[in-house]
C-alpha cells in the first residue's frame, strides 16, 4: 500500500478493547500535521463522499487501511458512498477501485440530486438542503450496517472556514469538532484528518493517483460563501505565511475569560482576590507576537484529542 511506504510513523499502541494510535515521525510532508492521539473501536463506519474532489475521502481511507493493517486488533472499515444520481456520474469506478483494494463497501443509491434540484430555486447554493438529505441518509445506513463511528474525511482548512462562516454570517465562534455525537444520537462522528492541512492532502492524492471523482453540484458554485471565505484565507496565506497555522493554533488555545460569553465565564462574581486571569488585562500592553513566516511549513503542534473512545 502506498501509505506504508510514505508514512512511516511511529506507532503507540494501548489495548482496552481499542488502540491508542500516534503518528509523528513523519519524514516526508504528506500529513505533516497528524499529531494527534486517536483511538478506533471496532466496528468502525468510513464514509465515502464525493461533494468536493474526493481526495480527502480517499486519503482518508489509506490512513485508515493501514492503521487497520498494522493494530494488534481487528475493527471493521466499511466503505460507504451515496450515488445522488447526479447526471455524468461514472458509477463503475468507485466499485472498481475498491474491488481492487480487496474493501468492503456499500453503495448507496438515492436520487437527491433530483428532489434539490427541484426545492432550490435557480441560481441559489444546494449546499443546505443537498446536506441534510446527505446526513439523514449517511445516519441511517450506518444503522442497518451496526455501525457505531461515522469516519468524515474534513481537515484543517475545512474547519477554519467553517469558523470563519459562523463568525461572519451565523453570529458564533463555533466550528467543526474532531469528535462528537451524531445529531440522532445514535453515533460518534469522528473527523481523522483534523489536523491535515488540504495541501498536504492535495500532494498525497496527487502522488498515490487516486480516481478522483468531480463534484459538478456541490461545492463548485462559485456563489458560495464557503467559497468567499476559501478565498480568502488563500489570499491571506500567500501575503501572510503562517497566518493559517496560527489561526488553527488559536482554536486550540481559547481563553473564555477574556471573550464575551457568559455561559463560558462567570463575569459576575469575579473578585479581587481571585487574581488575574489568563495573564490578565493586556489591553494597554504592546502586542507580541511570534513571526507568522518563520514556520509557515512546520507541522502545528496540536493538544491530544481522543477521537475515537
Amino acid at each position: 500500500m502506498l501509505l506504508s511506504r510514505y508514512l512511516r510513523a511511529t506507532l503507540t499502541f494501548v489495548y482496552k478493547s481499542y488502540i491508542l494510535c500516534k503518528a509523528s515521525a513523519l519524514p516526508l510532508k504528506y500529513f505533516s500535521n497528524i499529531k494527534q492521539w486517536v483511538t478506533i473501536s471496532t466496528p468502525l463506519q468510513f464514509q465515502r463522499h464525493y461533494l468536493i474532489e474526493g481526495k480527502d475521502s480517499y486519503t482518508m481511507l489509506d490512513i485508515l487501511l493501514y492503521l487497520r493493517k498494522i493494530a494488534p486488533i481487528s475493527f471493521d472499515i466499511i466503505a460507504v458512498n451515496l450515488d445522488q444520481k447526479q447526471p455524468g456520474f461514472p458509477e463503475h469506478v468507485l466499485p472498481e477501485y475498491l474491488d481492487n483494494l480487496g474493501v468492503d463497501y456499500q453503495i448507496v443509491e438515492e436520487d437527491t440530486y433530483s428532489i434539490v434540484k427541484e426545492k432550490v430555486p435557480e441560481g441559489k447554493t444546494t449546499c443546505a438542503l443537498c446536506s441534510r438529505l446527505r446526513r439523514g441518509i449517511l445516519y441511517r445506513t450506518a444503522t442497518e450496517l451496526g455501525a457505531t463511528k461515522i469516519a468524515l474525511g474534513h481537515h484543517r482548512d475545512d474547519m477554519l472556514e467553517t469558523l470563519f462562516l459562523n463568525m461572519f454570517h451565523g453570529g458564533k465562534l463555533k466550528s467543526m469538532p474532531p469528535k462528537l455525537v451524531s445529531d440522532d444520537g445514535q453515533h460518534i462522528v469522528i473527523r481523522p484528518l483534523a489536523y491535515c492541512s488540504e495541501k498536504d492532502i492535495e500532494k498525497y492524492s496527487a502522488t498515490a493517483e487516486f480516481p478522483i471523482i468531480p463534484c459538478n453540484l456541490c461545492g463548485s458554485q462559485e456563489n458560495l460563501q464557503r467559497q468567499n471565505i476559501k478565498h480568502m484565507l488563500q489570499d491571506w496565506n500567500q501575503r501572510f505565511p503562517g497566518r493559517i497555522e496560527s489561526m488553527f493554533k488559536a482554536m486550540q488555545n481559547v481563553a473564555p475569560s477574556h471573550l464575551l460569553d457568559r455561559q463560558l465565564h462567570n463575569f459576575e462574581d469575579i473578585a479581587r482576590s481571585e487574581g488575574p486571569v489568563a495573564d490578565g488585562d493586556t489591553a494597554f500592553d504592546e502586542p507580541q507576537f511570534e513571526s507568522e513566516s518563520s514556520d509557515a511549513d512546520q507541522p502545528t503542534p496540536v493538544q491530544v484529542i481522543n477521537i475515537m473512545e
